[in-house]
Order: C-alpha cells, then sequence, then structure tokens
C-alpha cells in the first residue's frame, strides 16, 4: 500500500529555512532506503516536507526522521546565535 504524508513548517527567517534546505539536500538525494522517497522544498516562505512510502512503518520513520532533523538544526542555529 502506498501511503503519503505532507508537512508545511513556517521559519522565522528566510535565512533559516535555507540553512534547513541546504543541510538536508544530502539525505533526499541519497537516502538510505528504498522504501520512502522524500521531497523537501520552498513554497511560500514555508519548508514543505512530502514523504511517499510504501507502507505505513517507512512513512512514520521517515517522518520522524527528516522531523528530528530539521529540529536538530534549528537547535544548532539557536545556540550558535546565543551571545
Amino acid at each position: 500500500m502506498k501511503t503519503k504524508a505532507t508537512v508545511r513548517l513556517k521559519f522565522p527567517s528566510e535565512q533559516k529555512l535555507q540553512t534547513v534546505l541546504n543541510s538536508l539536500k544530502p539525505e533526499v538525494s541519497s537516502p538510505a532506503t528504498t522504501r520512502a522517497r522524500t521531497i523537501l522544498k520552498e513554497e511560500d516562505g514555508s519548508l514543505v516536507l512530502r514523504v511517499e512510502a510504501n507502507d505505513t512503518v517507512a512513512l512514520r520513520a521517515s517522518l520522524n526522521a527528516y522531523l528530528r532533523w530539521i529540529n536538530s538544526i534549528l537547535n544548532v542555529l539557536e545556540v550558535l546565535e546565543a551571545p
């Protein structure tokens, strides 16, 4: 069964959005598994994460991984911006 999900995330700045997109490009271009396919793009100032997977387990795993990576990138940026 083919499953898919779309997540739209707003960012406080264009710079943070671009940083997240650029940071995740290597993972999108060569995924660890063929069970799920991910598309990341910018749309109206938001990050759009689209995941298509062969099953719900692969869909959940991919979504969790990308959302954790995005959160980690934002945490690193926050630490770098701290005085």
